[in-house]
């Protein structure tokens, strides 16, 4: 009888678990016995899809940004998906990936998954910066830049040591076009040979680069 009585305790512990978890067993179950083939398949498609809704974003932004810049000039700015042999020549060198429109803002999308895009938006500012002219607008956008990704508890921090930050801080009180070389050059580094390898490997960056397969009937035209 002890017995028994154990066992439909039992039972009715695991229905109770059951029915308070809406059978997240059973789903967790299910899951478990997916090939694992199928879950990797799903993943790749997810994050290429996450990828392409960034690139979307990227593109969109700098399309309009461009357009404005460009408005009175009568230019109109597109962003077109590059062919596998233009991709492949991003992965020779750093600048030719920051060269190209569509690369830069592809690797522009791919910082922001790891959550450091501030690297690449801080030397997007030292490359305007330097071509800025006009004296009074060189020091707006000297404190500026400053604010944004130099000083203590900026909202775009960059990773650099303390020594250039207080280079920069008093450089630009009379502010020249060399005021964050020495931060941009350390930024570039770290991009280079750390975000820009991870970059080449990236699922994303890996199908820009696969030739699309020729038909048979293609083949015979």
């Amino acid at each position: 009888m002890g017995e028994k009585r154990r066992d439909a305790e039992e039972r009715q512990s695991l229905l109770f678990l059951a029915v308070r978890h809406g059978g997240r067993m059973e789903r967790g179950g299910r899951r478990r016995s997916e090939p694992e083939e199928a879950d990797k398949g799903r993943m790749k498609k997810t994050i290429i899809k996450d990828w392409k809704t960034r690139l979307s974003y990227f593109l969109q932004n700098s399309s309009n940004s461009n357009k404005r810049k460009s408005k009175k000039a009568g230019k109109h700015c597109n962003y077109f998906r590059p062919s596998p042999e233009e991709a492949q020549l991003w992965s020779e060198a750093f600048d030719e990936l920051l060269a190209n429109k569509y690369g830069l803002a592809a690797f522009r999308a791919f910082l922001k998954s790891e959550f450091c895009e501030e690297n690449i938006e801080f030397w997007l500012a030292c490359e305007d910066f330097k071509k800025t002219k006009s004296p009074q607008k060189l020091t707006s956008k000297a404190k500026k830049i400053y604010n944004d990704f130099i000083e203590k508890e900026a909202p775009k921090e960059i990773n650099i040591d303390f020594q250039t930050k207080n280079m920069i801080a008093q450089n630009i009180q009379e502010a020249t076009h060399t005021c964050f070389s020495a931060a941009q050059k350390r930024v570039y580094s770290l991009m280079e040979n750390n975000s820009y390898p991870r970059f080449l490997e990236s699922e994303f960056y890996q199908e820009l680069c696969k030739k699309t397969p020729i038909s048979r009937a293609a083949q015979g035209t």
